[in-house]
């Protein structure tokens, strides 16, 4: 390639910041160009240039004067090499530590966690260490977490204890649905008990089957078919016994069931490869189920005027508790309520104006059901479960009891 200076360019319309500093033209045709064509434009260029012209004119680049002077630069790069290597940035020394650090230790994230605050707003003993949402290091190896997974990873904490936790009553009433159903049911089992032990058998069924179901789901626990199905057949078992021995030794029948049931339970949870925490969830849950259940078949037992009166008692109670009232006016309000029911029911059967202290007795149950069903931020599956189950289940014993005894 020849090194000799490019030449001939400040005839090209007369724009070139480089007119100036070049030769002559090296080519005749752009010299003949530079003449004829365009003499008007050329003058008029010629004579006005551009003030940057002008500029470009007296202070030329450093590297046009060398191209203009003939001096272009050497060859100076081996084929290896490439022009804009001379313009490459060279890093000289470290741009970031490379040292090796020590690795950072995890940080405990228990100590964030959310926690109530010390002390029961609501009268109660102060939240467990469990309760409180922040596990024992012995359960928290062996306890199943539940809920949705956190970012921050704290640890599980129940809608009860963060209802405690910012001011709010984990304490939540069926409401009137619920306590709908619990009338029909209770009203079904008076009318099964005047027609017979028989009639009354199949609204007894359905009773023990939602208070097995509705008390492992009151605990948390679900599903648990097994132990749901347990507890039911402890029932069953119970009003079969009932009816081959009949009512006179419906005690019997009912403590000899639940003994048997209870060992039964143990049984099966020893056999159990789960957790410790986890066996003893499931024993307690599982023996008060069966209990509930087994306790239920007292409706049996009883005498049938009791029955009447005590289901319509509890079917007034449910119905009264419901209202939308202050709690303690509602209590008032639904105790007089069972009074008066077993005072008009009790009329009509053998028992008289002494109807009026077994529906007090059985009404009294049926708010403890009641209030156990409300309890621990429970679930609209609680509700139509345990919610309406265990008001009449727990008012068995005192229908049986307080009907022999006035009976």
């Amino acid at each position: 390639m020849s090194n000799q200076p490019y030449e001939g360019y400040e005839g090209y319309e007369g724009y070139d910041p480089y007119a100036g500093q070049h030769a002559q033209p090296a080519y005749p045709d752009q010299q003949q160009y530079a003449q004829q064509a365009y003499p008007q434009h050329q003058q008029q260029y010629a004579q006005q240039p551009y003030p940057e012209q002008q500029q470009y004119a007296q202070q030329p680049y450093p590297e046009q004067q060398q191209y203009a002077q003939g001096q272009y630069p050497q060859n100076q790069y081996s084929q290896d090499q490439y022009p804009h290597d001379q313009y490459t940035q060279q890093w000289e020394g470290q741009t970031w530590e490379t040292q090796t650090q020590p690795p950072v230790a995890a940080v405990d994230v228990t100590e964030t966690a959310y926690l109530p605050v010390q002390g029961d707003p609501y009268g109660q003993a102060p939240p467990s260490a469990a309760a409180a949402g922040a596990p024992e290091p012995e359960a928290a190896a062996s306890a199943p977490s539940f809920g949705p997974a956190t970012v921050t990873g704290n640890p599980r904490v129940t809608d009860a204890q963060r209802a405690r936790a910012e001011g709010r009553s984990p304490i939540i009433e069926p409401g009137m649905q619920p306590a709908a159903l619990t009338a029909v049911l209770g009203l079904l089992l008076a009318a099964g008990a005047a027609v017979g032990s028989y009639a009354l058998l199949v609204p007894l069924v359905i009773l023990q089957a939602v208070t097995a179901a509705g008390w492992f789901r009151l605990n948390g626990m679900w599903p648990a078919r097994q132990g749901i199905a347990l507890a039911f057949l402890g029932g069953v078992v119970a009003d079969v016994a009932l009816l081959a021995v009949g009512k006179e030794h419906a005690p019997a029948a009912i403590l000899g069931t639940l003994g048997v049931w209870v060992l039964l339970v143990l049984v099966l949870q020893l056999r159990s490869r789960a957790g410790a925490d986890e066996r003893m969830y499931g024993l307690m849950a599982t023996v008060v189920s069966a209990a509930l259940a087994i306790i239920a078949a007292g409706h049996l037992g009883a005498v049938s005027d009791a029955v009447v009166v005590g289901g319509v008692a509890v079917a007034v109670t449910v119905v009264a508790r419901a209202l939308p009232l202050p709690t303690p006016a509602s209590v008032v309000v639904a105790l007089l309520a069972a009074a008066g029911a077993g005072v008009a029911v009790g009329g009509m059967t053998d028992l008289g104006s002494k109807g009026a202290l077994l529906a007090v007795g059985a009404g009294v149950c049926a708010l403890i059901g009641h209030r156990a069903a409300s309890y621990d931020y429970p679930s609209r599956f609680v509700h139509m479960t345990a919610g309406v189950a265990l008001p009449l289940a727990a008012a068995a014993p005192a229908v049986y009891l307080l009907g022999r005894a006035i009976g």
